[in-house]
């Protein structure tokens, strides 16, 4: 397989093409535009392989993205390009309407346009995988509900509307233009050099620095954590072995309230990165959790029912919460210097304006 990954830089879009490069023997072309959210430094220890390259491409360029397709010929699309924080598209939804709606657009067409020219065989052969959100479905009113692939969407924010319409772009060029496609909705993901917006790596970081530990509201809402090295292992899976035009929902079979994801992060750090004792200020990280005013129109809970992946494709996540939050945070214990770096924009120097 050659396959070219949009927002491969991001945080699961690095996971996707670690997993690939370390794992299976596929070509990877990684195409992303390097946004503040990109960090070629998360893909450092696939950088030098002979199967991998990089383009500093927007998706929004349509010239530039029909030269990649030339060059690269890639037998399969896996498209995890996005802007996808809540709070920015509150504050500035132009951006995730240029990127995630007409961006995809951008994207459909170009390889629309190489995909009709390719033989019969290789034209069969070849998958376009879209990768969205849960937050596509809205919010769960009761505690046993769960999101099911035929899920009516309702979305709340300017990001989960901006999914929401990339997703039926998706759909409607399957539909109407033959485009083998596949589309996956996710649960929120946490691990390794997730970009420190999110709020893992934010409590993390804030309770390494001794600053607030901000939670929204009461903290009551209720969300499934996915390890990203789970979840990379189920999007190769799908783009291998799915059915054209199924959706498949991935979670990580682990409900928990906000608040309950901070406590869990500060006792672990009360074990692996313990406050002084002759602090004046807290003797334990709990502590220094602040509660804070919500955020307009902040889902109260998302439930994800992957007994479709599960199924049909044999997937499970090997990680439980528990397990996948200790090496959380352990992780960012032992690399301080990359998000270091990425705190102080250091990581945004020095990057290639090319193809290497």
């Amino acid at each position: 397989m050659r396959v070219l990954v949009t927002g491969g830089a991001g945080f699961i879009g690095s996971a996707v093409i670690r997993h690939l490069i370390d794992s299976t023997v596929t070509e990877v072309a990684n195409l992303d535009k390097l946004t503040y959210a990109g960090n070629l430094e998360s893909l450092a220890s696939v950088a030098t392989s002979s199967r991998y390259r990089f383009y500093q491409v927007d998706i929004c360029d349509s010239i530039a993205l029909d030269m990649v397709f030339r060059e690269f010929q890639p037998t399969a699309v896996m498209h995890l390009a996005a802007e996808s924080h809540v709070d920015r598209s509150i504050d500035g939804p132009s951006d995730f309407i240029q990127t995630n709606i007409v961006g995809t657009y951008s994207l459909l067409e170009a390889t629309r346009r190489y995909w009709s020219d390719l033989p019969a065989t290789e034209k069969s052969a070849f998958r376009f995988h879209h990768i969205s959100t849960d937050e596509v479905y809205g919010d769960l009113e009761g505690t046993d509900d769960l999101f099911t692939e035929t899920t009516p969407y309702a979305p709340s924010s300017p990001y989960s509307a901006s999914k929401a319409s990339s997703d039926h772009l998706v759909r409607a060029w399957q539909r109407t233009y033959g485009l083998p496609v596949l589309v996956t909705n996710c649960s929120n993901n946490y691990g390794p050099y997730h970009f420190p917006e999110k709020l893992v790596p934010h409590v993390i970081l804030n309770a390494l620095a001794s600053k607030p530990l901000p939670v929204y509201g009461d903290g009551s809402q209720i969300r499934d954590w996915l390890y990203v090295e789970d979840h990379a292992r189920a999007l190769v899976e799908v783009v291998t072995n799915g059915i054209v035009g199924e959706t498949y929902n991935i979670g990580g079979h682990n409900e928990k309230r906000n608040l309950e994801v901070v406590e869990a992060i500060c006792e672990l750090l009360d074990e692996l990165a313990p406050l002084e004792a002759d602090r004046e200020q807290a003797s334990s990280y709990k502590e220094l959790i602040t509660f804070v005013k919500d955020r307009p129109g902040h889902d109260r809970r998302y439930a994800i029912d992957a007994s479709k992946i599960e199924r049909e494709l044999g997937w499970l996540p090997q990680e439980t919460f528990e397990t996948g939050l200790r090496k959380t945070v352990q992780w960012y214990l032992d690399n301080r210097q990359w998000w270091q770096r990425v705190l102080s924009g250091d990581y945004r120097l020095g990057r290639l304006g090319s193809d290497h």
